[in-house]
């Protein structure tokens, strides 16, 4: 019988600690200890040094190494495949990660119903749900097929087992935090247990080339629970986001192993399940109101794809010592630096109000080329001055007050130009926009500031999308 001991182990990093401390030693994080049981480990191997391992080859030349030419098979839904790179790789391991109730069962579940149609054998484990209830969800979103498995368990063995029978092309756990393993002695959910679990997971599909997707839980903070060991063990980490109040919701893949990472998908929430969204820039400035100080359009990168967002900010005056500044969907540090920015270097005294900004629609902005969009949201709503309404405003901001360009200008403009907007207020080194829009140079902040105020909104409404209506 092994000897049993207890441990606290960090859900961090996954280290282990003699006896409990409010912060791990190994990497800092607080209040991350977990008391669990295991078994003392055996004894070290008395393999004298210098022998290699019976699993382990000799040094090979890279370029006698074989590649593989698997293929990634498309799930059938564009945006998920635009994360990917064209699809789910065979024996490859993804973390798909997101707030309960955001739809991360129902994306799998579309995708899992695309493959199934394409004629893959897929596996779906539900280890959190019955199968009555998984058939329920399959129904309503078309996904009911004979190519598509089901079982319903939380034990490792009988996953592995049900993987080893079936051998589907994709397997879908749902969740790696309802996994257990019976040869540990902690409970479902803990560190040992989610490591070992996702650990034989992603051996086992690489060991028979099944495309292995994880459905993880995320934190109160968004990050997602357990070891930070699992993260690595994978070889794709989705993150899927968005808010509640909202139908937009946003796919980004946070890790990949076979492409680019920040590509940007967009799904909408309806009544039959995910929708991709074709036009997002269009509809988020749908219900864009007009004739408002304090709102500007920015054209944001997400990966390749440019995304048009509205910008607002808000400024009420306050007696309070230490006024408020609050962001949403923008970098709070961010908004700081230009408060502080506008004061020194354009000379707007902001100390006296509370500030708010806000992306509107959901989306977070994390890139400098909202800097300028920012600055003159600050300016328009202080100066009380409606900026004009087919105006795209992107830009880094330094410390200095100057206005600095940023990467993929010129598919910005383009993107902002097909939506109908014909000005743009831009670094001064930036590139040209399209014929028929145009481009406003700027050095600084005050000369930013400057030119929308020459850029005053006329009566007559502006031909497109991006016009008043």
């Amino acid at each position: 019988m092994p000897r049993l001991r207890t441990v606290h182990r960090c859900h961090e990093c996954g280290s282990a600690q003699p006896r409990w401390s409010g912060r791990c030693g190994a990497c800092g994080a607080w209040n991350s200890l977990i008391e669990e049981v295991e078994a003392t480990p055996a004894a070290a191997s008395s393999r004298p040094a210098g022998l290699r391992s019976e699993s382990a080859g000799p040094a090979v030349p890279i370029t006698s190494v074989e590649g593989h030419d698997d293929r990634p098979l498309p799930t059938g839904l564009d945006e998920l495949d635009r994360v990917l790179a064209g699809g789910l790789v065979p024996g490859s391991a993804t973390l798909l990660g997101g707030e309960p109730g955001i739809g991360k069962s129902t994306l799998v579940l579309q995708a899992l119903a695309n493959l199934t149609a394409a004629g893959h054998r897929c596996l779906l484990v539900a280890a959190e749900e019955s199968k009555a209830q998984v058939r329920m969800r399959a129904e309503r979103l078309g996904a009911v097929g004979d190519s598509l498995w089901l079982v319903a368990a939380t034990s490792l063995a009988d996953v592995t087992a049900a993987v080893t029978e079936l051998e589907p092309s994709v397997c879908v756990v749902d969740s790696i935090q309802a996994l257990y393993d019976p040869a540990l002695e902690s409970a479902p959910g803990s560190v040992a247990q989610v490591r070992a679990c996702a650990h034989e997971l992603v051996g086992l599909a690489k060991g028979r080339g099944t495309s292995m997707v994880m459905i993880g839980h995320v934190t109160k903070e968004g990050a997602l629970a357990g070891p930070r060991v699992l993260e690595h063990l994978v070889d794709t980490v989705l993150s899927f986001e968005g808010d509640r109040h909202h139908a937009l919701r946003l796919l980004r893949a946070v890790k990949h192993r076979f492409g680019p990472v920040g590509e940007l998908g967009l799904f909408e929430m309806t009544g039959a399940g995910l929708a991709p969204v074709a036009d997002p820039s269009g509809m988020l400035l749908a219900d864009r109101r007009f004739g408002v100080p304090g709102c500007v359009v920015l054209p944001a990168m997400e990966g390749s794809r440019p995304l048009l967002v509205e910008l607002q900010s808000l400024a009420t005056s306050t007696s309070l010592q230490m006024p408020r500044r609050s962001a949403q969907g923008l970098d709070g540090g961010r908004l700081s630096l230009m408060i502080a920015v506008l004061q020194r270097r354009a000379g707007l005294a902001l100390g006296t109000y509370d500030v708010y900004a806000s992306v509107v629609g959901g989306v977070r902005v994390t890139e400098p080329a909202a800097d300028l969009a920012l600055v003159l949201s600050l300016a328009s709503v202080v100066r009380d001055q409606v900026v004009h309404p087919d105006l795209v405003v992107f830009g880094e901001v330094g410390l200095g007050g100057e206005v600095r360009q940023v990467v993929h200008t010129p598919r910005r403009l383009a993107e902002a130009f097909r939506l109908g907007f014909r000005r743009a207020i831009v670094a001064g080194s930036s590139a040209d926009g399209p014929e028929g829009m145009s481009v406003y140079r700027v050095a600084s902040v005050g000369q930013a500031i400057e030119t929308m105020g020459r850029l005053r909104p006329g009566l007559r409404a502006l031909p497109g999308p991006g016009g008043p209506t």
